[in-house]
């Protein structure tokens, strides 16, 4: 634990999609931690007020109100932390979106929408990130992807083809970046509740069938994620790279 803890301390990180949900979380508890945490979203009122509510409570944060879809914006991002903070070491892609159609409606708009956040974007803001890590011979970069990018799911086609890809994207950024001293890991949540999904989630005929195939007995909440989201920040992570670390309540396991 200390080689966790201890060791992200003064560490300076970039999370997307940091405003609600899981992006919040993960921002939060590297706060608490010692992180120093640039928020990012398209929000620039959310941004300021997720980054203000981490100082108020005696963590180091700053606002980067950012489509994180268009390159050029989320490259002048990262230049703001190297300005600012002098230093890039964790990058957290979270942002995400996903739409429920059944395949053969699914429209190419539709499709694009989801598949150039969930993966183009993350691919995108990992190339920023790493030409800041690799002269610094140091770095993680952390990609949130899914259960659904290891499983499939009726009605999701694109997010399930998108998050697979950030999966097997993570893979083979580990193998071409470890020699620069990056690893490269993606997050695999399970379901998790969260403001968006929550009165989805809150339906009981959904919510018993998600947990007859969930061996914790329980949907996951946001704080369920943060504990895996530090181990990957951290030293104690070192030896770990090209991984997908599933905290699933065992949905996958069986």
């Amino acid at each position: 634990m200390d080689k966790m803890l201890g060791g992200v301390t003064g560490k300076v990180a970039i999370v997307t999609g940091a405003t609600r949900g899981i992006g919040q979380a993960i921002a939060q508890a590297y706060a608490a931690a010692g992180i120093k945490v640039a928020v990012v979203s398209r929000s620039a009122v959310d941004c300021e007020q997720a980054a203000r509510s981490i100082n108020e409570t005696g963590g180091a944060a700053m606002a980067a109100h950012c489509d994180v879809t268009q390159v050029a914006a989320f490259r002048k991002v990262v230049e703001q932390v190297v300005e600012y903070w002098g230093r890039l070491d964790i990058m957290v892609n979270n942002a995400g979106t996903a739409i429920t159609r059944k395949a053969i409606d699914l429209s190419e708009e539709e499709w694009d929408r989801v598949v150039d956040l969930d993966l183009k974007s993350v691919f995108f803001c990992a190339q920023s990130a790493a030409r800041v890590m690799i002269p610094q011979q140091s770095g993680k970069i952390i990609n949130v992807a899914s259960i659904l990018g290891l499983v499939g799911a009726n009605g999701l086609i694109p997010y399930c083809a998108a998050k697979g890809g950030v999966v097997n994207l993570s893979r083979a950024l580990a193998s071409e970046w470890a020699r620069y001293g990056i690893q490269v890991n993606s997050l695999c949540p399970g379901y998790v509740i969260t403001d968006i999904n929550r009165d989805k989630l809150s339906d009981e005929k959904t919510q018993a069938a998600l947990l007859t195939k969930t061996p914790a007995g329980r949907l996951g909440q946001v704080g369920d994620m943060t504990g895996a989201a530090l181990f990957l920040a951290s030293p104690a992570s070192d030896y770990m790279t090209g991984q997908c670390l599933t905290v699933d309540g065992g949905w996958t396991a069986i």
